[in-house]
């Protein structure tokens, strides 16, 4: 275990045995990677046209909360760059035969990097304010990856992978039978209070949609499941879940692409092994974003991905999903996850739900692809350890913006976020706020008493007086 100086020191765990001479078995990893993909592309243009002109600082968040000249994107990023320019370059490797001494890769350089690396929330909004496009949410991805070829890793995230690729098959260790009782209790819930016949399908050949959301879904956010089963059901859409594969989380993507790869392919696998067509995945920023490099691990056949906001959006734009007059009358904002908004792929989506469905809908600013990170992203949400660090210190701007909404109920599609969050209002006092999903709000507003009528209406006259002598008996 080892921490660097200071009040934000950041704990790494190294894995359960010790790896020597890790110099050396870092470069061997960086070599290989340089050789077998195209991060080398990307390196050879920011290692040439960085700058130190810290104009990232005044867009990352965690700079803000510290103030620390190492919490500054360019100056983390720089500790790549300069093993790039020494080890890979040809004026790098020149300078040090022709003069020596100079920059060495040591046990202590590796040790610092880890702990700079993990700081870092990786939500990319400093790549918005540099002047030389400089990514530097992508540099920490592949440092992230280097120090894991070393075994310098977070437990937690190791821990969770695991599970995931050798345990049952998801990171919360859900066996298939306890999943079918969850989705079996949901249905009588839908029965009970709501008088509706909604079910989750298992394990159905030729779905159009198999889903994976989140597993923690299925222990803390029965509400978001339902509102995915209802959304579905009224809709008349064609989905499965599966049960050799349902966990649409990839902590893969937080450190080792070698660990995303594979998740990917047994996500793809599963997909297949059902005869589905698209990958559904449920509220879940991190789940969308690995999943669609799902045609980069397993080539152009791979199934489409589709998120269930975007899903949902097209069904209710589509005049598919019956509403109750009644809309949310609480004040509502939304947190844009940022594996889905930074870049602009979803962000007109839930608004346009939420501007239907809620009667006093207000934004956070700023917001869409410039919106600050809940402060737990890029993994560090699951690392309990440094929770003051996540939610103190990360989290204070976003607190901040919750504070100045007024909202009472912050929307947040994503599984991560949402505990992230509710953390964040926890620690700072935001006691009138409940964080909640999407699609929570949308089963409070889904007309069902249409849906039922809908389906009398397809039953035709003989079902509709069999259901109703069934309904009298009951």
């Amino acid at each position: 275990m080892t921490s660097a100086p200071g009040k934000y020191s950041f704990y790494v765990e190294k894995d359960a045995y010790e790896v020597t001479d890790r110099p050396r078995k870092l470069l061997e990893a960086f070599a290989a990677v340089l050789e077998h993909s195209s991060y080398g592309l990307a390196l050879d243009v920011f290692a040439r046209v960085t700058a130190k002109c810290s104009r990232c600082a005044a867009s990352c968040q965690l700079y803000e909360a510290t103030g620390a000249a190492r919490d500054i994107p360019c100056n983390r990023s720089e500790l790549l760059l300069k093993v790039y320019r020494r080890y890979f370059t040809q004026a790098g490797v020149f300078k040090a035969r022709l003069l020596g001494g100079g920059f060495t890769l040591t046990e202590e350089y590796i040790d610092r990097m880890g702990e700079n690396f993990y700081r870092c929330t990786a939500c990319r909004r400093c790549k918005l304010t540099c002047p030389m496009g400089i990514d530097h949410g992508l540099i920490t991805h592949l440092a992230r990856w280097l120090l894991a070829e070393v075994k310098l890793i977070p437990k937690a995230l190791v821990v969770s992978v695991r599970e995931q690729l050798q345990g049952v098959g998801n990171t919360s260790a859900i066996p298939p039978a306890a999943l079918i009782d969850t989705c079996e209790f949901l249905e009588e819930e839908f029965r009970d209070n709501y008088n509706a016949d909604v079910k989750f399908p298992i394990d159905k050949e030729g779905a159009e949609h198999v889903f994976f959301p989140a597993v923690s879904d299925y222990l803390l956010e029965p509400d978001t499941l339902m509102g995915n089963a209802a959304v579905m059901a009224v809709s008349g859409g064609s989905w499965t879940i599966g049960t050799k594969n349902y966990d649409g989380i990839n902590y893969g993507l937080f450190y080792s692409d070698r660990m995303m790869e594979r998740i990917v392919k047994n996500e793809v696998a599963e997909v297949r092994r059902l005869k589905g067509k698209k990958i559904l995945i449920g509220e879940c920023g991190h789940a969308t974003r690995s999943a669609w490099f799902g045609r980069t691990f397993c080539g152009p056949d791979a199934p489409e991905v589709v998120h269930c906001l975007q899903y949902a959006h097209r069904q209710l734009k589509q005049g598919k999903i019956p509403l109750k007059d009644e809309k949310i009358e609480e004040r509502v904002t939304y947190h844009d996850p940022c594996n889905i908004a930074r870049t602009g792929k979803i962000t007109e989506e839930p608004r346009e739900i939420l501007k239907t469905i809620c009667r006093d809908f207000v934004e956070m600013h700023p917001n869409r692809t410039e919106n600050y990170c809940c402060g737990g992203g890029g993994g560090t949400v699951s690392i309990d350890e440094i929770r003051e660090f996540r939610t103190k210190d990360m989290g204070r701007r976003k607190a901040e913006q919750i504070r100045a909404t007024g909202a009472k109920y912050l929307v947040a599609p994503c599984a991560n976020c949402k505990k992230q969050l509710k953390e964040v209002c926890e620690d700072h006092g935001l006691k009138e706020v409940t964080v909640i999903g999407l699609h929570d709000l949308l089963l409070k507003v889904i007309d069902f008493d249409a849906y039922r009528r809908q389906n009398q209406n397809e039953a035709g006259p003989v079902a509709a007086t069999t259901q109703a002598a069934k309904a009298e008996e009951e």
